[in-house]
């Protein structure tokens, strides 16, 4: 005789959460990620039930035995593609099709930023265990940026025929929450045109194929930098299509985060509390120096060290610190594909980030950045 002893699930406040009977041995539940046919919910106190199907049971009786495990909230490194596009303005996928490749490549966040549209936010997909950030790319002929984490950014049109209408614009959406990013400021087909540099508070500066495009994008973000301005970097794939060279997830932002919320994901991001590397399966980056991470500020003073880890360094790949003095050190032998390495930190110094590159004939190729940290004066 086969045994079947059927399998639900009740919360403390004796809400059903999801019956798998006998098809399962075990079910999981979350906030952001459950087993198939059992509710996303936060874990709150209480009491508990199993529900116990005894379906088929011998005369005997028959002894189960049931293993609870809890794990807290807690920071922790998210992967996602913060740019790509659906087939609301003109990609050739729709958001389902799109949340599907993403789970396939291990990702855990995703933005579509359809071109001026955001209808699609009001109607959200729900995908267990990814988190879809509402986006919109406003997209005008002197620039293009994304607003993060509102639904609908702008009310009546998204139309701005002048400088002053495209601040008025932006700062509506801010007032209503939005992460402003200004995306492929240096592409040959739409850059940034806009006189202010105030208009955003992230910089893409890796968009789709490491190229020309990007390394300029990186050199500006750099030079607003060195005049002082602190502006995260971030990447998307500016995904649209199954072509390459432009291609799903690549590059993506890996950003450390309190969840896997709408809101904690993107108050890591306008921390800078992120990186930029070329795939899910590219290089892992931390910079730390005492309790700081990329993206805070520290004050200076004698005896600082910066904590560096650096993973999947594969052959052929090396690190450089780059500090606004310059390049401060390298590391071109590395054993296994991971680095930790601890570096003192030069009074001069106003910021400090890494670079993974990858020396290609002549030229170097980037593989990975990350944010940097800052150094302030009492």
């Amino acid at each position: 005789m086969v045994n079947v002893v059927d399998l639900g699930l009740m919360d403390g406040s004796g809400r059903f959460l999801g019956w798998s009977g006998s098809a399962r041995s075990s079910v999981c539940v979350g906030r952001h990620s459950s087993t198939s046919g059992y509710l996303m919910t936060d874990i709150e106190p209480g009491a508990w039930s199993i529900i116990v199907g005894a379906y088929k049971i011998p005369d005997r009786g028959l002894d189960v035995r049931y293993e609870i495990e809890y794990t807290p909230n807690a920071a922790r490194w998210f992967t996602g593609d913060l740019h790509m596009h659906s087939d609301a303005s003109d990609g050739q996928h729709n958001i389902a099709i799109l949340a599907k490749k993403a789970k396939d490549k291990g990702l855990d966040f995703i933005a579509v930023a359809d071109h001026n549209n955001y209808a699609e936010n009001l109607h959200p997909l729900v995908v267990p265990g990814l988190t879809l950030l509402p986006a919109v790319e406003w997209t005008h002929y002197l620039g293009h940026m994304n607003f993060f984490g509102v639904d609908a950014p702008f009310d009546r049109s998204f139309i701005a025929n002048s400088e002053d209408e495209m601040l008025e614009l932006v700062s509506h959406a801010r007032a209503k929450g939005a992460l402003v990013s200004v995306n492929h400021p240096k592409c040959g087909l739409c850059p940034y045109l806009w006189e202010s540099e105030s208009s955003f508070d992230l910089i893409e500066v890796w968009n789709g194929p490491m190229r020309g495009a990007n390394i300029d994008a990186i050199a500006w973000w750099r030079g607003l930098l060195q005049s002082g301005r602190k502006v995260p970097l971030v990447g998307g794939s500016d995904y649209h299509r199954d072509f390459r060279p432009v291609r799903f997830a690549r590059p993506v932002t890996r950003v450390f985060a309190q969840s896997q919320s709408i809101g904690g994901l993107l108050e890591a991001i306008s921390l800078g509390h992120c990186y930029v590397s070329s795939s899910a399966n590219g290089v892992g980056l931390d910079l730390r120096c005492g309790d700081a991470m990329m993206g805070d500020a520290v004050t200076m003073r004698d005896g600082l060290e910066l904590s560096i880890s650096a993973s999947r360094l594969r052959p052929g790949l090396f690190l450089r610190l780059e500090t606004s003095d310059g390049s401060a050190a390298e590391w071109k032998s590395i054993k296994n594909g991971n680095l930790p390495a601890t570096v003192p930190v030069t009074q001069s110094w106003r910021f400090a980030y890494l670079v993974v590159v990858r020396q290609f004939f002549a030229r170097e190729v980037i593989r990975a950045i990350s944010n940097p940290i800052y150094f302030e004066r009492q």
